[in-house]
């Protein structure tokens, strides 16, 4: 009996913009080999040998984020914070352009304020935040969703920085995780939308400051907001 062909390998790039590791010991010291190593790291840890795990940083030529590079990406996990306005305006529209095609796009942290977010969302993305050590516990709105298989309720990060509402976002496609600290704020943590073909996964946890990259059940949400962002129907 002929053996049926296996399926290709999702093909994820992790983008960082690698300034924090470069420019501070502390986070270098906590990200040895970057916040898109450990990200990396994790998305092979959990999706194993259906993935194949690239990483890009803002300092390679056009941000590692050629045409060639998105050709050959089926979801990119952009994590971005003090260098936004550093991306160049045609990557941002390079890459806008492919999550319309059906490039699915995974947006970590503070890139709530990246421009390629902030391009497809429509909206400014500004939130209130509180810097920490406080405890955040995610909440699942939404158990049924891929996003939320095998995560904890609610998964408690002992440390990360305090993001709260009001968050200037379109109303998300779904709500897949919400946030709540300690002096009572609440966040829309985990949300997804659609544009165009491309499914766009934001997930809020993920301050430099503080390991969460090297939790266990960090790591299985991105993976599983990986998987999710790769389908295009």
């Amino acid at each position: 009996m002929m053996a049926l062909p296996a399926d290709p390998p999702l093909r994820i790039l992790v983008w960082n913009e690698g300034q924090h590791e470069r420019l501070e010991e502390d986070v270098r010291a906590r990200y040895p080999t970057g916040i898109h190593g450990a990200i990396a790291d994790g998305l092979r840890q959990h999706l194993g040998g259906i993935a194949e795990v690239r990483t890009a940083t803002l300092d390679e030529p056009q941000h590692g984020l050629t045409e060639e590079a998105l050709d050959s990406t089926d979801v990119l996990c952009w994590w971005g914070h003090i260098a936004h306005n550093k991306v160049d305006d045609t990557v941002v529209e390079r890459v806008r352009r492919h999550v319309l095609a059906g490039m699915g796009l995974v947006v970590l942290h503070s890139g709530h304020l990246s421009k390629i977010f902030v391009a497809l969302m429509g909206t400014s993305c500004t939130l209130q935040w509180r810097a920490g050590p406080d405890r955040e516990l995610v909440w699942t709105i939404d158990p049924a969703h891929p996003i939320a298989v095998g995560v904890p309720h609610p998964l408690v990060l002992d440390q990360q920085e305090m993001y709260g509402e009001h968050f200037d976002i379109p109303a998300p496609d779904e709500l897949v995780f919400i946030s709540s600290f300690s002096c009572g704020e609440v966040f829309r943590s985990g949300c997804t939308f659609r544009r165009g073909r491309g499914r766009i996964f934001y997930f809020s946890p993920g301050d430099q400051k503080y390991p969460v990259y090297h939790e266990a059940n960090i790591r299985r949400v991105l993976a599983n907001g990986v998987r999710w962002a790769a389908a295009t129907t």
